[in-house]
Order: structure tokens, then sequence, then C-alpha cells
């Protein structure tokens, strides 16, 4: 259910859950530019569980009861699995089209919501999803070969992980006396120790670390990751499931940005066009984008709760989260 706000204080709170995805789209250019290459589960594990570990100290709070289900649940939807799945298809598919299928993400907010939170997609909805995954396309696709089977299936995984992750999280909220600093905590942890063994069997021990791969992983566990993802679960918590995914195309944009600001990379017309109808679609998300449905599903104590209160990762040319 939707937080009633008013709309400079919504606004301004989607300002700031927009920095997440923005930080996301740095996260190619750090790990190119400072990372050891090859070890795309290591890079995930030491981003999650060690802000994890952070923000779990900070907020001296531990799940209880169904939380301790629910914690595990979200952090391997919007962790644990999410990047195993996204480095795949990061790995298997040509160019950026990792980044255009995770762009699609508000469209399966959008289809989700009807079930999980009682919202009826309406036509704009759906029309400004298509248009934000279009003009991501016109800024990171390039002529390729035949596609990865197995590539866009863990493509489109990794988008369906952590756009269900986003609306079971509105459809949860956070036990009585929870901020999100914790319960961002507990989702880091949990997908963190769910990739610590796949990191160890797919890519062996840690790698050797230089002054400046470590500087490269501070960054990512710290201001990447656990800030990035605390402003993420906090505006989920106040904004609509759909405001907060309608700001995901932000993420390869600024990737985009990045790589011709730092890394010379240059942006054609058809690439300037496309960041624009992107960008106006993401504008466009945070107008509203659903409707309550007639029935509604009975939503959990913990949401009303908290809605009376304040309530990632390599693709293979653009960063997504």
């Amino acid at each position: 259910m939707a937080v009633s706000r008013r709309p400079a204080a919504t606004w301004s709170l989607a300002a700031l859950t927009a920095l997440a995805p923005v930080s996301w789209g740095t996260t190619y250019a750090v790990t190119t530019e400072f990372l050891p290459p090859g070890r795309p589960l290591f890079t995930a594990l030491a981003r999650a569980l060690p802000a994890g570990l952070l923000l779990l100290a900070l907020a001296r709070v531990l799940p209880k009861g169904a939380w301790w289900w629910k914690a595990a649940v979200l952090g391997a939807l919007n962790i644990g699995a999410f990047f195993p799945l996204l480095f795949l298809s990061a790995y298997r598919l040509p160019g950026g089209m990792a980044a255009v299928v995770g762009s699609v993400g508000p469209l399966f907010v959008v289809g989700l919501s009807a079930p999980l939170l009682g919202q009826r997609p309406t036509g704009r909805a759906l029309l400004t999803g298509a248009a934000a995954a279009f003009g991501v396309s016109l800024v990171v696709l390039r002529a390729a070969g035949a596609l990865d089977g197995v590539g866009v299936a863990a493509a489109l995984a990794s988008t369906a992980s952590m756009s269900t992750g986003t609306v079971l999280a509105k459809r949860w909220g956070r036990p009585a006396g929870v901020g999100p600093l914790a319960l961002t905590g507990w989702q880091l942890t949990a997908g963190g120790l769910l990739i610590a063994p796949l990191a160890l069997l797919a890519e062996g021990p840690p790698p050797a670390l230089d002054a400046r791969a470590l500087g490269g992983y501070a960054y990512l566990a710290l201001a990447n990751t656990a800030l990035a993802y605390w402003l993420w679960f906090r505006g989920i918590g106040r904004l609509s499931a759909t405001r907060v995914t309608f700001l995901g195309p932000l993420s390869p944009l600024t990737a985009a940005v990045v790589g011709w600001a730092a890394l010379g990379q240059a942006l054609t017309p058809v690439q300037l066009v496309g960041m624009a109808l992107a960008f106006g679609a993401t504008l466009a998300g945070q107008l509203g984008t659903a409707r309550p449905a007639a029935a509604p599903p009975k939503p959990f104590s913990s949401t009303e709760r908290n809605a009376r209160k304040d309530s990632m990762d390599l693709t293979g040319s653009v960063l997504r989260r």
C-alpha cells in the first residue's frame, strides 16, 4: 500500500533513492579499472557480505520469528541469486544485452504488483516501462551475432529475482521497531552467505589484492552496496514498488555517462536520444503507475505499521546493480 505524502517530499525521497542505481552505474568502471579480472563471484561476495556485517553491527538487531526466513528469502532474491545470475548473463551475452533485459524490470514489477500488492497496472505504466527499456537499448545495445540461450535465460531470471524481491519487500514491510538499516543488513548478509560457497567452488581461494584493488573493493562494499542498498530498501518502504523500480534504468545510463566522462567512450546521437527517452520514462514513472485493485490482498500487519511511519553488478559493457 502506497504511503500518502506531500509531492515535494515524495520527489525528494525519490531523488535520494535514485542515488542507489546511480551508484550501481559506476561499478563497471571501478571493476575494470581497479579490480582483478575474472572474479565476478568473489567481487559479488566482497560487496555483499562485508556490507551486510557492517550494517548488522551498526543496527544491532537480528531477525525474530518469521523474519528469519523472510530475510533469507529477500536476501536470496535481491542479492544471493541476483548477483550470480547477472554475472552469468554478462559473460554469455554480447555487449549490453544483459542491461537491456534488465531494463524490463519495471514491467516485471508492474505485473507482480497486481497479485501481491493488489495494484492493477495502468496503460501508462506499461507504456512507460516499454519506453524505458527501448531507451536503454538505444544506449547500450550493439550489433552482435546469435544470442546465447543460457545467457538470455540468466538475464531474465536475474531481473525476475530482483523484481520479485522488490515487490515482496514492499508487501512484507518491516517488523515493528526495525529500521531499514537492519533490514538491509539482514538481506546483504543472507545474500553474501549464499554467494560464499559458490565463489569458493567456482573460483577457488580469494585472489591476491594490491592497494588499488583494496580501494576498489572498499568503495564497492561501503558506498556502492551498504549505502546504496540502504537507500534502495528505504525507498521501497516509503514509495510504491513501481516508483522505485522505475529508477532502475538510471544505472545503465550512469554507466554510459561514466564511460564517456572517465573512460573516453564516445556517445553517438542515437545513444543521446536513448538516454533522453529512458530518463524521461524514469521521471514519468514517478508520477504514479498503478491503481488499487477492487479487492486487494490483505497486507501484513508490519506493512500497515510501517506505512504510518517513515517507513548491483556487471554486464558485458554496462553495469546495472
